[in-house]
């Protein structure tokens, strides 16, 4: 039986920690992963996306500092235990996979971060590809990834 990967972007992963469109697909894929119906993976780099992400919220007054606490430490809780449990596969970045990423950068026009994505999704070969970024969902189309746009 081959095993199914669903790849998350930050948007996508976002989604579980601040409840916002999307979130309750992205709890059901995670509720999958604990069951062992699929395997989770994403970029290291999302780690400094995702606390950015949080951080910026907290700044616009979108999320209060309980909140950004709560969020922050369960995020990075939660990663460290799906690691240990064998359902999140940590995407490195290595040099490998970011010159990889160059080549989408010009073909699609797109920000490293982004290109970055596709590039971790193919190296793991990502039965689906989780994004609430538009563009990057379009692009992941295009570029032959099982692409799903989380809102």
């Amino acid at each position: 039986m081959e095993e199914t990967i669903v790849y998350l972007d930050s948007s996508s992963t976002i989604k579980r920690y601040i409840m916002e469109p999307g979130s309750t697909l992205v709890k059901n894929v995670y509720q999958k992963a604990y069951s062992g119906e699929v395997t989770l993976a994403f970029s290291t780099w999302n780690i400094g996306e995702i606390l950015g992400a949080f951080d910026k919220a907290k700044m616009q007054d979108r999320l209060s500092l309980q909140k950004y606490m709560a969020s922050k430490k369960r995020f990075l809780f939660e990663a460290r235990r799906l690691v240990k449990l064998g359902i999140l596969l940590l995407v490195p970045a290595k040099t490998g996979l970011l010159s990889e990423s160059w080549k989408l950068i010009e073909k699609h026009h797109v920000y490293q971060a982004d290109a970055l994505q596709i590039v971790s999704a193919k190296a793991v070969d990502a039965s689906e590809f989780l994004t609430s970024d538009k563009g990057l969902f379009e692009i992941a189309k295009k570029e032959k990834l099982n692409s799903t746009y989380t809102a």
